[in-house]
Formats: structure tokens, C-alpha cells, sequence
């Protein structure tokens, strides 16, 4: 029988991936998102979410339950991801095959399968995907992301042997160190100590004090539910007060030293046109990361900092 659809155990795996916030949040791009990795973009979920009377993703106040979330998952994937695998893959698929590819293209996008690792697999060399599909794929600006370096490899597993991985996408607090350091845990304590939350020791330790300095971020953060858990939401909101910072200086020196420099060759007052730049990529920036600033403004005014 040719297999054309994920498992229970499949759908598991890449929500275990994706995880399954309820609440409307922000990705560290600026994308509003929400259940798992529902957006705007997807026509299957602007489908379902009109049916609960949504019609545009709010961070903060837009909420769907479980069940509800279950429902657009299901439909995402009959409508959108489930297809195009069937459709660019060989017909004596497994279904621990299947169930893996979805997950990776539910986060690289439905292209995906036109890319090496799936040239690979129609050619019929399984271990060669897997392998290719394990060690590509997994970075974002040109940086490798420890998140997207596990997915790929539990993905490559799940796809050549059948193992199934719980995935990582949601953190709790643990009384006992884990036997080697989260890298996504210790991405969080990294920025966490840098907006002036304390963790404790950097150590890849979901622990109590890493907890509660997630908890306190999160009391920042009113559309963060305190629920000291390191998920998606909150995760990808730390991401996103990082690279406000970063894109503020980079962008801003950047285009200052650019633009001097083409206006000195040029013979033209530099150092005006220098500073004009910076004002405006800083001032781009600042629009970008508007949410970031107005939470700051008003936390330190005291007052209710909303997206």
C-alpha cells in the first residue's frame, strides 16, 4: 500500500519541533505566529483560522485552543505539506520516511523537496539523504542555530532508521542537571544575562534560577504567558531583543562608514552625509523592532508593555 499521509507518531515528532503555543506571538523575524508555526502565509490556515472568525494574527490577544490547533495542524498538512511529498518522492516510501520529510519541509517550506537531500532520495540512495539532510539545512543568516542543527539530525535519523525523537521545542525547568549542556537553554541564559535577567551560571541547566529569570522575562513581556517554560514563544522573543541590539549597531555603522567613505571619494562633505546614514538605518531599525522599543518604553515607565 503506497503511503500518502503522517502518522500519529509523525505529527508528534514535528510538533515536538514546532511546539504549540496558543497564544499569538511574534517570530524572531517579525512574522505573527501562533499553534504550530501557523501564519498568515499559509492559505490552508487563513482558511481555518476564518472559520473561528480570525481574520488577522494579533501577538498578545489572538489565542485558538488545543483542539483547535489540532484541526488547522491537520488541515495544513492534508492541504499543503503532505502533497508535495507525495508528489516528489519515490512510491515505495516508508512511512517513517514520510512522517520525517514532512517535518523538514513544515520548516524549510514545500521547495524543499526539489533540493539535494530530495534528489537524492528519488535516485534511491536513502542513506546518502539522510546524511545530506542531517549536516544542511540548519542555518539562518549564515549561522548555524542549535535548534535547527538537532532537527535535521533527528529528522535524518527518523528518515534512515525509524526513530522517532521527542524533540525540543518546549524547555522545562529539571531538578538535575542533564547529562550535556542544551544548547538552546544556554542560548537563553547567553541573552537572558545580557538584558539584565539573571540564570545563574550559563550552563546549558534548565534549572530553578534559569526558571525564574525566564519568569521574570516573561512579566516583561505581558504577551508571554509566566509560565517560567522555555518554548517557542518566549524563545523567539529573546531571539528577537537580541538582534534588535545586534542590527542597531551593525546596521548603523555599516551604512555610516559606506556612505562616508563614497562620499569623501566623491569630494562631497562625508562626515553629514556619514551621520544622515546612521540616522536612517538606525531609524529603520527602530521601526523594525518597534514592538522591542515600546515594550521597553513602557516597562520602564511602569506601565503595561503591550505588542
Amino acid at each position: 500500500m503506497t503511503i500518502t499521509t503522517t502518522s500519529p507518531r509523525g505529527r508528534a515528532f514535528t510538533r515536538g519541533h514546532e511546539g504549540n503555543p496558543l497564544t499569538c506571538y511574534l517570530d524572531p523575524v517579525g512574522i505573527p505566529t501562533i499553534g504550530t508555526g501557523f501564519t498568515m502565509r499559509s492559505a490552508a490556515v487563513r482558511r481555518a483560522l476564518a472559520k473561528l472568525g480570525i481574520t488577522k494574527l494579533v501577538p498578545g490577544k489572538a489565542k485558538i485552543t488545543a483542539e483547535q490547533s489540532d484541526s488547522i495542524f491537520a488541515a495544513v498538512l492534508a492541504e499543503e505539506f503532505e502533497p508535495a511529498v507525495v508528489a516528489s518522492s519515490p512510491a515505495n516510501r516508508t512511512q517513517h520516511q514520510i512522517d520525517a520529510a514532512v517535518s523538514a519541509i513544515y520548516n524549510l517550506g514545500a521547495g524543499a523537496m526539489e533540493w539535494t537531500w530530495a534528489d537524492l532520495w528519488r535516485a534511491g540512495d536513502v542513506k546518502a539523504a539522510a546524511a545530506y539532510l542531517g549536516s544542511h539545512y540548519n542555518t539562518a543568516d549564515g549561522k548555524k542555530l542549535p535548534g535547527l542543527v538537532r532537527r535535521r539530525k533527528e529528522e535524518a535519523d527518523l528518515f534512515s532508521n525509524g526513530r522517532y525523537a521527542t524533540g525540543g521545542a518546549v524547555k522545562e525547568a529539571t531538578r538535575d542537571p542533564p547529562r550535556k549542556p542544551d544548547a538552546l537553554v544556554k542560548e537563553a541564559q547567553e541573552i537572558l544575562t545580557s538584558k539584565g535577567f539573571n540564570p545563574g551560571a550559563i550552563d546549558g541547566w534548565m534549572g530553578e534560577k534559569t526558571r525564574d529569570a525566564i519568569i521574570a522575562y516573561q512579566k516583561a513581556h505581558p504577551h508571554l504567558e509566566a509560565d517560567g517554560i522555555l518554548g517557542p514563544a518566549t524563545l523567539s522573543q529573546l531571539r528577537r531583543d537580541a538582534k534588535a541590539l545586534k542590527d542597531a549597531a551593525t546596521k548603523g555603522a555599516g551604512s555610516a562608514l559606506g556612505s562616508g567613505a563614497l562620499a569623501f571619494a566623491a569630494g562631497l562633505p562625508w562626515g553629514w552625509i556619514a551621520f544622515g546614514a546612521a540616522v536612517l538605518a538606525v531609524g529603520y531599525v527602530a521601526y523594525r523592532y518597534r514592538d522591542v522599543l515600546k515594550r521597553r518604553w513602557n516597562s520602564w515607565r511602569g506601565k503595561e508593555a503591550k505588542v
